[in-house]
């Protein structure tokens, strides 16, 4: 089961969907492998299912803006979702389908820790494809912070790592981190600096639970605020203090980005800077 050394210690970088742009779209093996060679310390896969059951790593409900065809992946069989081709940033047809998790699994193993969202959707399928591959050690599982879901997660797929995710306040995980071990973090969510998931007194408390806690510089809808405004928008246009300086003082473990390079590169001047 995948545990996080001492939380606290140092900052992880998550690529949200991989590392995409231009002619590559996200969540495809290209977009993982080109994260990885960038730095990130953890890949995040979105897992839907086919309508005969295969996973695939695609975001449930994207259809229409990543392909020219709508349908939805749980409507269709899976020899037809893989013929399928995504689109690029101007909404052309690429080369590029949507992998299976299976092939993911493969590309990743060994290489970063691998964070299944979506994951409460499909628990006992992914629990075995997990075990196929040996990656009980890698994998790192998203689902609500909720006790009878996590509880879920303990039979449908026992011992995988779970990440709960608690909005502006925890009321459970910090908790039940005793009584379920296979807890290894939380991410949070918060739109003030001043939510309880955001202070010091709680990030000390989760750390000393062994816990490790994820936050979110990434923008999916600017009116979903995911980390008080400090964002890879604000990194990036107002200076790196602003968005992941910020997130890494107040002591977040993992930073998810859909700047890895960037963020890699900011981490690694510090820690060069801190050595001199």
């Amino acid at each position: 089961m995948l545990k996080f050394d001492n939380p606290g210690d140092r900052v992880y970088i998550a690529a949200h969907r991989g590392a995409c742009g231009g002619n590559i779209p996200c969540n495809t093996l290209l977009a993982y492998d080109i994260a990885v060679r960038q730095g990130a310390d953890i890949i995040e896969l979105d897992v839907s299912k086919s309508a005969d059951g295969e996973l695939f790593c695609f975001h449930p409900g994207m259809e229409p803006v990543m392909y020219s065809d709508p349908a939805l992946i749980s409507e269709i069989p899976a020899d037809r979702a893989a013929e399928r081709r995504l689109r690029n940033c101007d909404r052309t047809e690429t080369r590029y389908a949507a992998p299976k998790l299976d092939e993911a699994f493969e590309l990743l193993k060994g290489r970063c820790i691998i964070a299944i969202d979506k994951f409460w959707m499909n628990m006992a399928e992914i629990g075995k494809a997990v075990r196929a591959h040996g990656l009980e050690s890698q994998v790192l599982c998203k689902l609500p912070a909720d006790e009878a879901a996590i509880r879920r997660a303990r039979g449908a797929a026992p011992g995988l790592a779970l990440l709960p995710l608690a909005h502006g306040k925890d009321t459970v995980c910090l908790g039940l981190a005793e009584a379920y071990p296979e807890i290894s973090g939380v991410e949070v969510i918060f739109a003030e600096e001043t939510d309880p998931v955001a202070s010091d007194a709680y990030i000390s408390a989760a750390h000393r639970a062994g816990l490790a806690l994820w936050c979110n510089s990434i923008i999916y809808d600017e009116k979903s605020v995911l980390a008080a405004g400090h964002s890879d928008d604000a990194s990036l246009s107002e200076g790196p203090e602003k968005g992941w300086g910020w997130l890494c003082g107040k002591g977040f473990d993992i930073i998810q980005t859909d700047w890895t390079a960037e963020l890699r590169r900011y981490l690694d001047a510090g820690i060069r800077a801190a050595e001199k």
